[in-house]
């Protein structure tokens, strides 16, 4: 494939990411500008994550039928839309119309970016490809953060005026420089039948072996959102941190999440399994949870918030790589099936925690130590389960 193709589609979700990283920064602060809190910023969280759950899919589907190239510029406008939108929004509902556009349209760029490449590498140079988009997603959401506090510095509105500007040159670098990757006579005549979610299908996985792990997996999700939820209103209102404390925290804690997935996870499972892996970070989750309630300073702040992600981040590959194992039904459909259960957690675990929030600033934390504790004692009953 070429070179210079893949590094304009790795800029393309850097920046797409650092969009939704840049976000979820600064929106709390411009949400109590507005007279809005947890609540609000929790059902923000929540729209994204349906809105990208719904349309991923169906994006996939039209690029099928109509290329790769027009998708990839219709999901930059739009988010780049979004992000203007985002800066002149004077009230909570204009966010919601912003959150909602940014989430349908900006679903288009991770599933027609992996078709891009399956249409345009071989199939032992493929696996490698996906893998710097997938980086690139992990860039994007690293930096964002830091990236917003910094610039919000100047304003709570300009990380988004910035943003939009990144993503217009972008549109219009893949416009002038990406070659369309289907040709006309590869592309569908008609779009197929789009399946959003197997509700039944998830039920009856409850019933088979890897029912624990695919708790699991919800848990995975619902705690990594939640902590995001609440984290900005939680640090702003027990020391009093503005978006570049919020924003570097969250840079630094995404560093560590991202080194621990792709150094850490693999040396750990060797020794311990699955399971073991499952377990110790289940037990390190609502550890890292409780221990964000005791943090006084910006230090351990930023130690406790460090420990929550390491734990976290060697949960999601050890527990699918379990439900691979285990699986009585294809591999395919299980991992769909797995997918389900942790957009059902990214998208409920924020609305939990705004909510919960506006009741008691440490509810959403208690609760999300408690999930995790629930389910680390369940794994040690149920140890089986995880061999």
């Amino acid at each position: 494939m070429n070179q210079r193709n893949i590094v304009i589609l790795f800029i393309s979700i850097v920046i797409a990411m650092l969009g939704y990283g840049m976000a979820y920064t600064v929106l709390p602060f411009f949400i109590e500008e507005m007279g809005g809190g947890g609540a609000q910023f929790g059902t923000l969280l929540f729209l994204f994550g349906l809105m990208q759950l719904l349309f991923a899919p169906v994006w996939g589907k039209v690029s099928d039928k109509h290329g790769r190239r027009p998708v990839l510029v219709v999901g930059m406008i739009g988010l780049c839309s979004a992000m203007v939108f985002f800066g002149f929004a004077t009230e909570i509902w204009m966010l919601y119309v912003a959150q909602v556009g940014s989430g349908i349209l900006s679903s288009a760029m991770l599933p027609v970016s992996m078709a891009y490449i399956s249409d345009s590498s071989s199939e032992d140079s493929r696996s490698g490809a996906m893998g710097k988009i997938g980086a690139a997603a992990g860039l994007g959401i690293i930096i964002g953060p830091g990236f917003a506090g910094l610039l919000a510095g100047i304003s709570l509105t300009f990380p988004f005026f910035v943003a939009a500007g990144f993503c217009l040159l972008t549109c219009i670098t893949i416009l002038l420089l990406l070659p369309e990757s289907l040709p006309p006579e590869k592309r569908s005549e008609t779009l197929e039948k789009i399946t959003l979610m197997e509700v039944r299908g998830m039920g009856q996985a409850l019933y088979t072996p890897i029912a624990l792990a695919l708790i699991i997996a919800f848990a995975i999700n619902f705690g990594k959102s939640n902590f995001t939820g609440a984290y900005a209103f939680f640090a702003a209102g027990r020391f009093g941190f503005g978006t570049e404390e919020v924003g570097t925290i969250l840079m630094v804690t995404g560093l560590i999440y991202a080194l621990a997935q792709g150094l850490v996870v693999g040396p750990l499972t060797k020794k311990l399994g699955e399971g073991g892996v499952i377990k110790l970070s289940l037990a390190g989750s609502a550890a890292g949870f409780y221990l964000m309630l005791l943090a006084v300073d910006y230090v351990t702040m930023l130690v406790t918030v460090g420990l929550f992600n390491l734990f976290n981040a060697l949960l999601k590959p050890s527990t699918m790589a379990l439900i691979s194992k285990k699986t009585t039904i294809t591999q395919g459909s299980a991992m769909g099936i797995a997918e389900s259960y942790m957009s059902l957690g990214r998208m409920i675990g924020p609305l939990w925690a705004g909510y919960m929030l506006d009741i008691n600033l440490n509810l959403p934390y208690i609760s999300g130590a408690v999930l995790f504790l629930v389910v680390f004692l369940v794994s040690l009953v149920l140890k089986d389960k995880l061999r």
